[in-house]
């Protein structure tokens, strides 16, 4: 006979099995955790950008703060109840009815900004289920042990429903007000941070739920964190059924994964050996990637949800920016640079590509700088390409500066900034090259423009670029002896299995296109690819050989998702089917 509270059975057992899978494959990894706690504290045995995120979420007037993490102390302000039932408010038991209005299950969600609510995807897996089903919040029982007056909402899931099977997580948008008229923000909402680190492994975590769909409990650091996976952690928390769609809070009460299953034993279902929640930084880079999918008011209200910490150890504030005067004549890369012969307009962004170009405050998408220019990816905050054009025979010789700056012409937060590069192992790297630009009369201010960090791509500093720097000056020697000039695409090449470090995934490989006119007239165009996939194995960075090749323009295209249009006409390696790429180990091997 079913259980009430178990709402899609069939898709929580596989639930289940799925985290049983990942539990069973990590037992070498457990044993080792769990000789490093014994060995050091939560703090000693994580990454130090683990650790910044961790101290950035801890408010500097809790003295005690880091020492309950590092489990020296566990003594607690008396706020700490207090904020404990402030994050209790936005938590609420889903009645999940059918189209009739029976009751068919119980779930729990919460309330992650003003209008929306996260849950499970086996609570709510379908907009018909979120449609007739309703979010019931202070269903809790008092001082005196008598039930509280209950406030129940419906969900509308036609202004926003995201759901993923993979990861078990809804968002959908609620009603604003109850049906007796109460609003939705007496209830608040609990702040999703987009950066990996809110919980190390080691530490206690605490759950408020309404577990087999009974008035809302909470179980207070009841145990550890045993295990953190690439998307989900494991911890030992009391949960049951029917806490599907809790929050897993730190010691700050703040959110740091959702609650989705229990990991049974294999030996007896109905015994549970750990649970499983899906880490919130996972599930916000999911939404991220849905974006396209919504509508201009759908990403509006997913914009409402997201935060971020600040890990830079100053505020962002602080980082300078140029008066938007500066700009008034920055006019960007030019088309016609190589002889209206010769256009070469901006690479072509695939539909997708389009619907994630980083807006402008003023509108448009082209950050145009002097001499070049940037076309940015909201949801990696790093640039799709940038387009340069190059003047051999003004090449100017104008010193580093190394003030790095926001544009004010973009939102903050489509810009990755100096969180990232405080990693000792991370560089600035620069998208244009700082010489390429400088040239002619405002030279000056080209370099200055180069250090924007819509210009910088997060590199490792073991990353040789010797044979990758020295591509346009093998380019420039062989074009028209005339002319010396050369036109050039550059830009990460973004995957999904890029590593995350911060909140931002760092591109493992980097392309560059280049258009010349040669000594015969005629134009070429190469196209290269820089491969640092070897080192990068995880957030330890470990090193490998790099290399340089030359590929087809079309494999870039292929790669990337940007059209270089009739460029491949004059590619020395289009049509040749058997070559795929040229390894580069020095100028002399380009074929131009």
């Amino acid at each position: 006979m079913p259980k009430p509270w178990l709402l899609q059975e069939s898709t929580y057992e596989e639930q289940q099995q799925a985290a049983l899978k990942r539990y069973e494959a990590r037992s070498g990894e457990r044993k080792k955790a769990a000789m490093r706690m014994q060995a050091s504290n939560p703090v000693e045995a994580a990454s130090p950008d683990r650790i910044a995120v961790r101290e950035a979420a801890i408010d500097p007037r809790d003295g005690l703060g880091l020492e309950r993490v590092i489990g020296n102390d566990d003594l607690f302000p008396v706020s700490y109840l207090e904020g404990g039932l402030q994050a209790a408010k936005s938590v609420c038991r889903i009645e999940v009815r059918d189209h009739i209005g029976r009751v068919t299950g119980y779930g729990t969600g919460f309330l992650v900004s003003p209008s929306l609510l996260l849950t499970n995807n086996h609570v709510l897996s379908h907009e018909d289920d979120a449609l007739y089903s309703v979010a019931q919040f202070n269903y809790e029982l008092g001082l005196n042990f008598k039930q509280r007056q209950m406030k129940s909402f419906n969900f509308v899931p036609k202004r926003l429903f995201l759901t993923d099977p993979e990861l078990d997580f809804t968002l959908v948008a609620v009603d604003e007000a109850a049906s007796d008229g109460t609003p939705l923000n007496d209830f608040g909402y609990l702040e999703l941070y987009s950066e990996p680190g809110k919980i190390l492994e080691g530490e206690y975590v605490s759950i408020i739920q309404h577990p087999q769909g009974a008035p809302k409990m909470v179980a207070i650091r009841e145990n550890r964190v045993i295990d953190m996976l690439k998307h989900f952690i494991h911890y030992s928390t009391d949960t049951q059924a029917g806490s599907s769609g809790s929050p897993v809070f730190n010691d700050q009460w703040m959110v740091a994964a959702l609650h989705h299953a229990g990991v049974p034993d294999p030996n007896d279902s109905s015994v549970f050996i750990a649970n499983e929640g899906v880490r919130i930084s996972s599930i916000l880079q999911k939404i991220e990637q849905k974006r396209a999918e919504l509508n201009a008011e759908q990403r509006q209200l997913v914009d409402q949800m997201v935060h971020h910490l600040d890990i830079s150890g100053q505020p962002a504030e602080t980082v300078e920016e140029l008066a938007l005067e500066w700009y008034e004549h920055s006019t960007g890369y030019d088309s016609d640079f190589l002889g209206v012969n010769y256009k070469i307009p901006h690479p072509a962004l695939r539909g997708d590509l389009e619907e994630d170009a980083a807006p402008l405050i003023d509108g448009g998408r082209v950050l145009n700088y002097t001499h070049f220019s940037v076309v940015m990816s909201k949801s990696r905050q790093l640039a799709f390409y940038t387009a340069v054009n190059i003047d051999g025979s003004q090449l100017r010789d104008i010193g580093r500066n190394d003030r790095w700056l926001f544009d004010p012409r973009m939102d903050r937060k489509y810009q990755c900034g100096p969180p990232v590069y405080e990693h000792p192992d991370i560089d600035r790297g620069h998208l244009v090259r700082r010489r390429d630009p400088v040239w002619g009369e405002r030279a000056a201010e080209a370099n200055e423009d180069t250090f924007h960090f819509t210009n910088a791509a997060p590199q490792h500093k073991k990353l040789n670029q010797q044979i990758w720097l020295g591509l346009e000056d093998y380019i420039l020697r062989n074009t028209d002896e005339h002319s010396l000039k050369v036109s050039v695409f550059t830009g990460p090449v973004f995957r999904e299995d890029d590593i995350e470090y911060r909140g931002v995934r760092i591109p493992a490989e980097f392309w560059k296109v280049a258009v010349m006119v040669k000594t015969d007239g005629r134009l070429s165009a190469t196209a290269y690819l820089l491969s640092q996939k070897s080192f990068i194995d995880d957030l330890e960075f470990a090193f490998g050989e790099y290399k340089t090749y030359q590929v087809p323009i079309q494999q870039i295209e292929e790669l990337t998702g940007l059209g270089f249009g009739e460029l491949k006409q004059h590619d020395p390696l289009h049509g040749q089917e058997a070559v795929v790429q040229r390894v580069i180990t020095e100028p002399g091997d380009i074929v131009l």
